[in-house]
């Protein structure tokens, strides 16, 4: 049997009130992220989302981390369009190989039962 472990975030951002003037980031201006910015720009991996509570929102996989998490909160196609407000923190752990990426996010969808994420759903 394969024993899969999850692996610590590297980054944990969390929401905090937004003072000042809006910023160019939507992220931060209008959801609260301020310190968007540590994550990894060229690196891949797997993003947690999760709410105030520490339930799980979310999980996603990127080759690029930054330009994806800012994605989610732009996009009108993410699958976390509607429960934006929801989320309080973004975990990343980054794994460049593209199928341990795949095997993470899989395993951590199923094994933390991500609440948002549809597809790659055992759980049920």
């Amino acid at each position: 049997m394969i024993k899969i472990e999850i692996p610590n975030p590297d980054v944990v951002i969390t929401k905090k009130r937004q003072v000042g003037e809006p910023v160019e980031a939507v992220i931060s201006s209008e959801y609260g992220f301020t310190d968007y910015h540590k994550i990894p720009r060229d690196k891949g991996g797997i993003i947690l989302f999760f709410n105030a509570n520490d339930d799980l929102l979310f999980v996603g996989k990127a080759r690029k981390l930054r330009p994806r998490v800012k994605k989610h909160f732009e996009d009108q196609v993410s699958p976390i369009k509607n429960h934006r407000d929801e989320v309080y923190k973004i975990a990343v752990l980054t794994v460049e190989d593209a199928t341990e990426r795949e095997i993470y996010e899989t395993y951590i969808i199923n094994e933390l039962q991500a609440k948002y994420n549809i597809d790659k759903v055992f759980f049920k």
